[in-house]
């Protein structure tokens, strides 16, 4: 991996921890989620227009973009439930530590991608550092009762949030092959804005909806912004950089999103 991509990828994790700090502290999480879709969506409408006329979707681009809007809607209401019923010290590292493991796996067998003896340590490396991350200090739980932690509901929206994102990294990796990666975050993040209100709306209610608007609009358009770059500098990444080494690269903000 070059020292470009790998420039992008430190800097989409420290984006990528912050929009998450952020999300944790809301009042309404899959709410929250929704308003942080829809406001940078609404705040960039300039830019998709501009970007659109430029270049119109193509048929495969846009079988792409559909794919990805459903596999960002699981994402960020799993990710919003896995918060809302655990701490983020333990969800974050769970949800982003399943993607250094299946992702080069997928990247192997599905894109057919190399994997050079030194990336395959590296990789290792990261792999066990998050497993560190995660399960030190809770050795003896494990040790006494190794099936406890899958009764943790927190856990379960984890684990279903980290196998989402290793799918949804191989698509994505894919999709800019065949359209200019902003253009790809921007449409996906409309999109998912626009399929996510129904349900949000049924689940919450358009007061729930206002509310959480009125007491969080500064974190809410903060998370958006934070989430929106974090994403485009991985997909930019990922126009020139195999995702077997850009996955496990980006999961540093494991340990930012611990600490914060």
């Amino acid at each position: 991996m070059s020292s470009l991509a790998l420039s992008l990828v430190l800097l989409s994790a420290c984006f990528h921890s912050i929009w998450n700090f952020l999300l944790k502290g809301s009042t309404n999480r899959e709410v929250f989620t929704w308003w942080m879709l829809i406001s940078i969506s609404v705040l960039l409408i300039p830019l998709g227009v501009i970007m659109f006329l430029q270049e119109p979707f193509s048929l495969i681009g846009l079988l792409f973009i559909l794919g990805t809007i459903t596999l960002h809607i699981l994402y960020y209401i799993l990710l919003a439930r896995g918060y809302s019923k655990a701490d983020l010290s333990i969800v974050y590292p769970i949800a982003r530590g399943m993607s250094p493991i299946l992702v080069p796996i997928m990247g192997v067998f599905v894109l057919d991608e190399g994997v050079s003896f030194i990336g395959l340590i590296g990789i290792s490396i990261i792999i066990l550092g998050i497993g560190f991350v995660y399960w030190w200090g809770r050795i003896k739980e494990i040790i006494n009762n190794p099936l406890q932690f899958l009764r943790e509901p927190g856990l379960r929206y984890a684990v279903g949030t980290g196998i989402i994102i290793a799918i949804y990294s191989i698509w994505d990796k894919v999709g800019v092959s065949h359209m200019n990666p902003v253009m790809y975050m921007y449409s996906m993040t409309l999109g998912t804005a626009i399929s996510m209100f129904p349900i949000v709306l049924r689940l919450h209610g358009l007061q729930s909806i206002q509310a959480e608007w009125k007491l969080n609009r500064i974190r809410i358009l903060g998370a958006g912004t934070f989430d929106f770059l974090s994403y485009v500098l991985i997909l930019t990444a990922l126009t020139f950089s195999p995702i077997s080494y850009i996955a496990p690269a980006r999961e540093i903000g494991i340990v930012l999103g611990v600490i914060s």
